[in-house]
């Protein structure tokens, strides 16, 4: 008897089309087991036809849309929304605690930044982001977040996708995987980093084993003219309306030939959809980019930087019903500052805390900041210690801190969270979450339970098994729920 094993190896086609054939195809089985009860067979049914159409979450939700501000790098707690009065007591001595960081460190090192309390709930909030504080009554604070490992690389893969380690969809992936969008002529979820790529690249947005609709589309925010922000899906050959659709008609009619040979791939539907997308896009990107169309008191508003201008068109992208945006500082890693911290970190605020205070003042003026969910925060945050110089480096030289995964602060506003509450807290020098602790798989489950979804029945089944993006954890913190 021939071996099977032996047999599929010298097969011609891909180990996919075989199981396809055996009748277990992943993107169908995936596809038809999204979840086991009724609100799974309506989401299902909903996405029949096109992946990205709107979908009944499990109950109500409280937020439609996400903007996440990512501050690449780990911004530092103590110098942003921790405030730490031991750290002046102990600047320059040791302080008695023994956390192993990425680096080695010394001694406690004071924040250069002064804080001052902000709005009725008297939060207090540094001066580096004191547009932020003048809003701080809508925003929900939580000190106590913690993670898995100080290195950037498995902590962006935690924070992004729910593992550090191993292939996963992403949190955007996930969100619109389950709700769809309300737009079908853009992206429902949208990744913009200004200048290029952050560390681990389009990993941060991609859409794993779910298929393909789901990874977030990359726009390069460097760019102020709309021909080359939009680049990818304009019109390169300048042909008419009616000619670009004859074309993708007869485009669209060969790959359907294509697909039916092949038992409805998944990524080949994926692909089919992508160009009907692009060239829906055309006219609907083209005016939700452009920020010149907005009133100038409100691009003033904003200011005029790069995180500005990002920033603004997130708020016109959540007005025309995209699902998920995720706004990256810059390229690499900006906020890591194991040097000259006050300078590193003054420069990337004051280019980014204007329009973050105004996009919430913009969102709450036009009953959007309700049912939007405004999320801030690194991969993790920093130490409250100095980090020490290199072998031969010049001593005396460093004023950064380390890479800090044990305790950091991240926030969020809107959404139906807490406005003016802080969760949770860190040690007396803001080193370690002690207190409320809140996991990442903690926050995921909070932001897909503010999306109407229990995070425990939000599955996809992929080899055999059924994930999801919290995986076997995570907790719904309920504290910072309004």
């Amino acid at each position: 008897m021939s071996n099977p094993v032996s047999a599929l190896n010298r097969c011609p086609t891909t180990r996919r089309e075989f199981l396809r054939r055996s009748g277990i195809g992943l993107g169908t089985l995936g596809l038809a087991g999204v979840m086991a009860d009724d609100s799974s067979r309506r989401l299902l049914a909903a996405g029949a036809t096109n992946p990205m159409s709107p979908k009944t979450p499990h109950f109500a939700p409280k937020a439609k849309a996400v903007i996440h501000l990512f501050l690449n790098g780990g911004p530092s707690q103590v110098d942003t929304f921790d405030p730490k009065p031991a750290l002046d007591q102990y600047h320059g001595k040791s302080i008695p605690l023994d956390l192993r960081t990425e680096r080695e460190t010394g001694a406690a090192y004071r924040s250069p930044f002064k804080f001052e309390k902000y709005g009725q709930s008297g939060i207090e909030v540094s001066e580096l982001f004191s547009h932020v504080g003048e809003m701080i009554d809508d925003v929900c604070v939580v000190r106590s977040m913690h993670a898995d490992v100080p290195n950037h690389e498995p902590s962006l893969m935690l924070m992004n996708c729910g593992n550090g380690q191993l292939v996963r969809p992403s949190v955007g992936s996930w969100v619109t995987y389950g709700l769809g969008s309300e737009n079908q002529n853009l992206p429902g979820f949208i990744a913009m980093c200004p200048s290029g790529y952050p560390i681990k690249g389009a990993e941060n947005w991609q859409a794993g084993f779910l298929p393909g609709a789901y990874q977030g589309t990359y726009i390069d925010s460097k760019h102020q003219e709309i021909e080359k922000l939009i680049a990818n899906i304009r019109n390169a050959a300048g042909l008419p309306r009616d000619e670009q659709r004859r074309q993708l008609d007869l485009l669209q009619t060969l790959n359907r030939r294509h697909q039916q040979a092949r038992q409805q791939d998944a990524e080949l539907e994926s692909r089919v959809q992508s160009f009907e997308l692009a060239y829906r896009m055309q006219i609907e990107a083209t005016d939700a980019f452009d920020i010149s169309r907005e009133p100038q008191s409100i691009r003033e508003m904003y200011g005029d930087s790069v995180q500005a201008r990002q920033i603004l068109i997130a708020r016109r992208l959540v007005e025309r019903g995209v699902r998920y945006i995720q706004l990256w500082h810059g390229a690499g890693q900006p906020w890591d500052s194991h040097d000259k911290i006050e300078d590193n970190h003054r420069r990337l605020a004051g280019e980014c805390s204007q329009a973050i205070g105004a996009l919430l003042k913009d969102l709450k003026q036009r009953s959007l900041l309700q049912d939007t969910l405004v999320i801030w925060g690194g991969e993790f945050g920093r130490t409250p210690t100095v980090e020490l110089p290199k072998p031969g480096a010049n001593a005396g030289t460093n004023s950064g801190r380390d890479h800090n995964h044990y305790g950091f602060t991240m926030w969020m506003a809107g959404g139906g969270v807490k406005g003016g509450h802080v969760h949770g807290a860190t040690d007396e020098f803001g080193f370690q979450a002690v207190e409320d602790r809140v996991h990442v798989h903690d926050l995921h489950a909070t932001i897909m339970h503010l999306l109407g979804f229990d995070h425990e029945r939000l599955t996809y089944r992929y080899a055999g098994r059924d994930f999801r993006l919290t995986d076997v954890h995570g907790n719904v913190v309920h504290d910072i729920i309004a």
